[in-house]
């Protein structure tokens, strides 16, 4: 099953600094169809305009991972971390117990950002940061794990929740598969381009929510970089 979900329909609103869409219910917007999709609680399209950004406030017990689209977001929390993630790269926060944190844009441009919220598996425990790049370049053409739950998954920035998340660069014609499994749910939005999967056109920042499949097949109508949620 694959329900589209337009970019136009999505809910938000524009703060002057921040112009944010929401493709499940967040802050003032709700709507109880898009409460969730498995464990995936939160995707939001965040454009931060320069010198601007979310001042210190609190989380927890959420997983909570940033993908950089387009700039530069810079992170510093409670635990003493900061750091500068950069576009294509990915931050993970663990909230577990409790953390404070900003996230900031420092650049001279505006910074597109998708913020994903994932349920952790079991609550509390000790909150965590972590930054790493992903070159665009390993993964053309193909799937490759961005932050995983799963131990198998060495390479990926870990997350606290039976979960992964994976992005692939595309080329116009080029087709990437994924073994999803009929007992999971994925959610998967293109940053850029536009992917077919089955019959269903998904256009840059179209969420795509998807069930009830084995091997996920996405083949890219234009150059297309994708980002997806493996949840349960």
């Amino acid at each position: 099953m694959i329900e589209l979900r337009p970019f136009d329909s999505l809910g938000g609103a524009d703060h002057g600094w921040l112009d944010a869409k929401h493709h499940f219910s967040f802050a003032e917007y709700h709507d109880a169809r898009r409460m969730h999709w498995g464990d995936l609680r939160v995707w939001n399209d965040d454009t931060i305009a320069p010198h601007t950004g979310f001042p210190t406030h609190p989380h927890r017990d959420m997983e909570i991972v940033t993908y950089v689209r387009e700039g530069a977001i810079t992170h510093q929390d409670s635990l003493g971390n900061k750091g500068r993630t950069e576009a294509g790269d990915v931050q993970v926060m663990s909230a577990g117990s409790g953390i404070a944190h900003s996230e900031y844009n420092l650049e001279n441009e505006p910074t597109r950002i998708f913020q994903i919220w994932i349920l952790p598996t079991t609550r509390g425990g000790a909150p965590a940061w972590g930054s790493r790049p992903f070159p665009k370049g390993d993964r053309s053409g193909r799937f490759v794990t961005l932050a995983s739950g799963f131990d198998t998954d060495g390479d990926a920035l870990p997350i606290r929740t039976a979960a992964r998340v994976v992005g692939a660069t595309l080329r116009a014609g080029e087709t990437a598969e994924y073994a999803l499994g009929r007992a999971r749910k994925a959610y998967l939005v293109p940053a850029v381009g536009a992917v077919r999967i089955d019959d269903v056109r998904v256009n840059a920042r179209d969420g795509a929510a998807i069930s009830d499949v084995d091997i996920l097949r996405v083949a890219a109508l234009e150059d297309s970089e994708i980002v997806l949620v493996d949840a349960a």
